[in-house]
């Protein structure tokens, strides 16, 4: 038997789980068989499927597991995955059946695309990446582990986002060139709406438009 589980009860494994849902129904799998899975249950029942813990749902036997971890937070989401590999749980990809993905695209493990994300060409992603809702990555991009995308980021060519950093609903990075890219560094923050001009180091947290630096992650 296989199960199936989002690890994250919140909003977004909440957008998730239909993703999810759709996939495992066209392999004429069981909706039974489809948990969200959390640490701290908000309630039994959400959006029609049961809510466990995560040590219920490894104590599940008898059964091949599979979970796609919907933690916006990179440094959790990274926590959480290697736990669940750890217990032999599979890492899902999930993916939306609408979104754009052209020529020359590499994505690694774990990643989640939710609706009308667009990924163009020549394109190099770490694991665990989400793109939310709008999301566009354009060509010669080269994308690290664990970034996150809030819904309609716009991520122009010739730009390399380092791992774990965050990029904010509604902001837009200017295009960099093949000589020099424009660079998001490992763990920066890019605010809601920012418009992005320039490097951004790392662990620091940029806003505005131009996006100037408001703080350093502590």
């Amino acid at each position: 038997m296989q199960v199936y589980a989002v690890y994250g009860a919140s909003g977004f494994g909440r957008e998730v789980m239909p993703l999810l849902r759709d996939a495992i129904q066209k392999r004429g799998i069981d909706l039974k068989n489809l948990y969200f899975v959390d640490d701290n249950p908000p309630s039994d029942c959400l959006n029609g499927h049961n809510v466990i813990t995560y040590s219920d749902f490894i104590r599940l036997e008898g059964c091949q597991k599979y979970v796609t971890v919907a933690i916006a937070d990179s440094a959790i989401r990274k926590l959480l995955s290697e736990r669940c590999i750890s217990d032999g749980v599979e890492i899902l990809d999930v993916k939306a059946d609408n979104i754009v993905i052209l020529d020359e695209v590499s994505i690694g493990p774990g990643a989640i695309l939710a609706p009308f994300v667009t990924l163009t060409s020549n394109i190099s992603i770490g694991k665990s990446f989400h793109a939310n809702i709008y999301s566009y990555v354009g060509h010669d991009c080269v994308i690290g582990d664990y970034v996150t995308f809030a819904p309609s980021v716009k991520c122009n060519g010739n730009i390399v986002i380092e791992d774990y950093a965050y990029i904010g609903t509604g902001a837009v990075i200017k295009q960099g060139r093949p000589d020099k890219p424009l660079v998001i560094g490992k763990g920066a923050v890019v605010g809601m709406g920012a418009v992005v001009t320039k490097n951004v180091a790392e662990g620091t947290v940029v806003f505005g438009n131009p996006a100037k630096l408001l703080s350093r992650k502590k």
